[in-house]
């Protein structure tokens, strides 16, 4: 039967329409679902109350137009806002729901019905029981969804959907489809690292990716190598540097080139496990002895053919060791080097020798201005005011030794010959522990030379020795988990002392970075249960916390053990663990748990580290760091607020990000000392290497510095933070940035190691030294096959200014006192009239006898016959009287003023013709210094002969060079590095010195100085200056952990 029957003009009901629905025949109930259909988003409140006949139209399974029942009913549970219903009748409208419409209701159905389909996925992923079914038209919707990504070009839609419902098979299906496999490929690769939460499946597909790229014909083994590191797979690594050392002249420079990546990324257990592998490799592929009698010459060929990749072979094992890319960098770092003496000498000036807290920050502040650059300058010329540092402040500054020599690995030994020490030697235990100390940082992650020296000197006896040797071990051998060291750390840890227990606590959680030894954490939490020392303690919770490094969702267990306890230092450990264990993460999860422990734990310090730790999880996505933490920045806790700046700091290192500055800016003026401490710093380090073009606050915030620094007023914890910042913000010569992930993306685990340590200074100054640890020279460095600089150039697509120094802080102007003009009553000029008349001397003749008495003559020019008729004749009226001369001269100023006045204007208006013809951009030379925001503004199409062997991110760090014109004579750039001399002029034994000095000085003096010069004593809720009586006991109460 058909119904035809024709609708209104103007519809002002669907009651007709729904009265259809009770009708026996099945034509007409079709055609009432049609018209609702058509109907349903302008009368959807009307059709809502007689719902239930639809749902009993698609309930009963003889009805011929079910589907079209099913579809009704889910457009009006879609308006009434019920999606999950609207969801399940959609789903049983089958066809009739097509997903590739584009209204409201399709589009925020399929969202729903991706979202489900992708819940149901991860639950059957991460799941080990029975598997939950999933529905069929739900599975078919989302297939659908991808084929229509698929047509319309949309491959990183495809890619997103893919990876949150673990699909494998359209991830490869979208990167393969796609036809750009480089790119989506490197987009695939961001996403999973950054937005993936759990480990399994980034794993998973960093696994899909390299298969993917090995099944091509000319695979990227750049790529390939950068995955495998994140895998933590070191035998394919080996096999790809094998099949490239014997291959084409290319492929051996793509095999330097990958050698350099994987210093810049790997930890030094990688990169010792990958030199290994091929040391095997060689051994087993050494040529047998030839037979007597065979061909000479055939010989000296064959012979010839397996040296080469040999030698190549030698040179992939030295650059894995971190020798070649140490000393590019150290030649850089000189060789660039813009350190502004002046900002040293105006804190030094204005610093009182009393504070030994000033005193020393300033000495630390010298070694990370000049970090890597060798130069000791500021120490030599100052070496009378260096002795001044006694105990522990001549432990510190010894160790800065280590930051201005960073990476000079050849001759670290015999610049620290005259510190370290010796057999029979008397020197002062502070100075030989900070030597050792400043000998592991200059071995940092590269410690293969020097750990088995180490290991001999922590038989001392004296604990500061022990003290400086295990810091010293920690950092050279970090990440090697080598069982020797870590037992020595153990047996030093076992005598209870509480200043070398402390470091070998932390040194065993340094060696063993990322591990998740079972056997070390649970001998390291037994004995934090045991010791009664709190410094040991806390060593032992920062070092469970660098064990645990990187695991993710594998340190749940313990996390929640630590944060359960009833210590407070042991929470603190674990607020520590959550936040090096999901560094750069951002997960969720975690970032919950560190927000519900900044306001809710009874101690301080638990929260304080909760909100630092929340820096850690976010570099990734700087970005987001100062909204999150903006309401902890107003907190009525100072410690909170000052956790909140130092988290802004971290997360936002060198970015000059305007909600960073625009947070922090304000803090520097918090009544708490120490939260202006911490706002300094963090400032410091996120307008490091900024310009003024780039961020005009750069300006103030660097005067902010200099003012807080000249305040003698300021309190001292706010000065300290201020002399720090002025050194962060200018570090290793103006030449590195601080950042915890590399310019490729990768989590950059030396940094972000050195800056946990390096907050630890709260506790122990000796700490801030780690920072060094963060410090990453920005630049591009260009070396040939043989790794030498060549004469090569590239192109900066920026203004100059944009990326430029910043200017050289001049040396103050002494204002001249210019004499105000004479002037005086009438009354009281008659008065000295009268009394000149009456003598017999005249006024000119008296002032001339008063300038001689004063010694000065210059001012007695004036004859007598012009003063005389100047003053004969005074005014009757009661104005002021001013001389003519001075008012000639007066006028002459003001002439003089004017001309000067015009010369500025010209100038300014030269300048800003300058600024107006500024080039747009900037030819470099190698090697030349590349910020990281001005990476992307590098291209390599200027030099003819050099082309980069990397094809995608490559304008940072060193690159091989590809020589295009090999025929032509190569330009090589000297090296301007010279061997450096011992440091006995700089801060020759500063205790030693001062001691054999002070016998022509008073005992009581000595004894003064010495008691002002050590760490200081502990107090409540002021960062410590390290007391030297916490050399021999365990620190006070959790409550009162920094000292003034």
């Amino acid at each position: 039967m058909t119904v035809d029957v024709g609708l209104p003009m103007e519809l002002n009901s669907a009651a007709g329409f729904l009265s259809l629905l009770d009708e026996p025949e099945t034509a007409l109930k079709q055609y009432s679902l049609q018209k609702l259909d058509e109907i349903v988003d302008h009368f959807w409140a009307e059709i809502a109350e007689s719902v239930s006949k639809i749902e009993e139209l698609f309930e009963d399974e003889s009805f011929q137009y079910r589907e079209l029942a099913a579809l009704v009913a889910s457009k009006v549970f879609f308006h009434v806002g019920d999606f999950q219903t609207s969801m399940q009748y959609a789903l049983g409208a089958g066809p009739l729901f097509d997903v590739r419409q584009s209204n409201l209701f399709v589009q925020t159905l399929v969202a729903k019905c991706i979202d489900e389909y992708c819940a149901l996925r991860q639950k059957n992923e991460l799941q080990s029981t029975t598997p939950t079914p999933i529905d069929p038209r739900l599975e078919r919707i989302v297939e659908e969804m991808f084929e229509g990504c698929y047509k319309a070009k949309e491959f990183e839609q495809a890619i997103g959907v893919a990876i949150e419902s673990y699909r494998l098979d359209k991830i490869e299906g979208a990167i393969r489809a796609s036809g750009d496999l480089e790119g989506m490929s490197t987009y695939t690769l961001r996403v999973s690292r950054t937005l993936v939460m759990n480990q399994q499946l980034r794993h998973k597909i960093f696994k899909l990716l390299v298969d993917i790229h090995r099944s091509q014909p000319c695979p990227d083994q750049l790529l390939i190598s950068e995955i495998l590191v994140l895998l933590n797979e070191f035998e394919p690594v080996v096999d790809i540097l094998l099949k490239l050392v014997h291959g084409s002249e290319d492929d051996i420079i793509l095999a330097f080139q990958i050698a350099f990546d994987l210093v810049d990324r790997a930890s030094q257990q990688f990169l010792l496990k990958v030199k290994a592998g091929l040391t095997a490799a060689a051994q087993k592929d050494a040529p047998a002895p030839k037979a007597a009698g065979s061909d000479a010459s055939a010989m000296e060929v064959d012979q010839e053919s397996k040296d080469k990749p040999k030698n190549d072979l030698e040179t992939v094992k030295s650059i894995l060791s971190g020798e070649v890319s140490t000393s590019l960098f150290l030649e850089f770092l000189l060789r660039s080097n813009m350190t502004d003496l002046m900002v040293l000498k105006n804190i030094k000036h204005a610093v009182d020798v009393r504070h030994t807290v000033c005193h020393s920050a300033t000495i630390f502040v010298n070694a990370i201005m000049h970090a890597g650059t060798t130069r000791d300058t500021f120490l030599r010329d100052n070496l009378e005011w260096l002795l001044r540092a006694t105990n522990w402040a001549k432990f510190s500054a010894t160790a800065s030794l280590g930051i201005i020599h960073k990476g000079h690995l050849r001759e670290s030994l015999s610049l620290l010959s005259h510190y370290l020490p010796t057999q029979g030697s008397t020197g002062s235990p502070y100075s030989e522990g900070g030597a050792l100390y400043a000998l592991g940082l200059i071995h940092a992650n590269h410690g293969g030379s020097i750990q088995q020296y180490l290991l001999n000197s922590l038989t001392a006896n004296d604990e500061v020795v022990q003290h400086g040797t295990c810091l010293g071990l920690g950092v050279s051998s970090m990440a090697t988990a080598n069982n020797d060291i870590y037992e020595a750390m153990r047996n030093t840890l076992y005598t209870d002392s509480a200043v070398s227990g402390e470091a070998a606590g932390l040194a065993m959680g340094l060696v063993m970075l990322g591990t998740a030894s079972e056997t070390a954490l649970a001998e390291m939490l037994a004995y934090a249960h045991e010791t009664q020392h709190e410094k040991i303690i806390r060593g032992l919770a920062m070092g469970i916390a660098l064990v645990m490094y990187g695991q993710e969702e594998r340190a749940d267990t313990l996390i929640d053990n630590l944060c359960q306890e009833k210590d407070a230092i042991l929470r603190y450990g674990g607020m520590f663990t959550i936040a090096l264990a999901y560094a750069g993460t951002a997960n969720n999860k975690a970032i919950q748990r560190l927000l519900h422990v900044a306001v809710s734990d009874v101690s301080d310090d638990v929260r304080r580290a909760a909100v630092i730790s929340l820096g850690f999880l976010m570099f990734q996505e700087p970005a987001q760091c100062p909204r999150l933490v903006s309401l902890l920045a107003e907190s009525y806790n100072p410690h909170v607020r000052y956790g909140a700046t130092l988290a802004v700091g971290i997360s936002c290192a060198g970015t000059a990000m305007k909600d960073a500055i625009a947070l922090l800016e304000p803090m520097t003026s918090d009544p708490v000392d120490f939260v202006r401490q911490g706002a300094l710093i963090a400032l410091a380090m996120v307008l490091i290497q900024c310009s003024k073009t780039q961020e005009p606050k750069v300006e103030d915030v660097r005067r902010l510095f200099a003012e807080r620094i000249a305040e003698k007023h300021e309190e001292l914890l706010a000065r300290m933070g201020a002399i720090l910042a002025s050194g962060i913000i200018d570090a290793g010569g103006r030449n590195v940035t601080i950042s915890l992930r590399t310019p490729s993306g990768h989590n950059n685990i030396s940094a972000i190691v050195g800056m946990a340590v390096f907050m630890q200074y709260w506790y122990w100054f000796p700490m801030m030294h780690f920072i060094s640890l963060a410090f990453k020279p920005t630049t591009v460095i260009g070396v040939t096959r043989k790794l030498q600089m060549p004469k090569f150039s590239f192109r900066s697509n920026a203004p100059p200014s944009l990326f430029a120094y910043p200017p050289e802080v001049t040396q103050p102007i002494q204002a001249t006192v210019t004499k105000a003009p004479a002037a005086m009553l009438s009354v009281a000029g008659r008065a000295k009239t009268r009394h000149w008349a009456r003598s017999s001397t005249t006024p000119s003749a008296e002032k001339a006898k008063q300038d001689a008495k004063a010694g000065s003559a210059k001012d007695a020019t004036v004859p007598a016959s012009t003063s005389g008729a100047a003053t004969a004749a005074p005014s009757n009226t009661a104005s002021m009287e001013i001389e003519p001369s001075a008012g000639k001269a007066e006028a002459g100023k003001s002439e003089a003023g004017k001309t000067e006045a015009g010369k500025a204007e010209a100038g300014s208006a030269d300048k800003k013709a300058k600024a107006a013809e500024e080039e747009r951009f900037e030819i470099k030379a190698n090697p030349s210094r590349v910020t990281e925001r001005q990476m992307r503004f590098i291209s390599f199409d200027v030099d003819q002969r050099y082309v980069p062997v990397k094809k995608h991110n490559a304008t940072h760090g060193i690159l091989l060079l590809k020589d295009l014109k090999p025929e032509l004579p190569e330009e090589i750039i000297s090296s301007v590095m010279q061997a450096p001399k011992p440091a006995t002029q700089s801060a020759a034994r500063p205790a030693d010195t001062a001691s054999a000095s002070s016998s022509s000085a008073s005992s009581s003096s000595a004894a003064a100085s010495s008691s002002a010069t050590s760490a200081g004593t502990s107090s409540t809720s002021a960062p410590s200056t390290n007391s030297s009586s916490s050399s021999s006991s365990s620190s006070s109460s959790s409550s009162s952990k920094r000292s003034s």
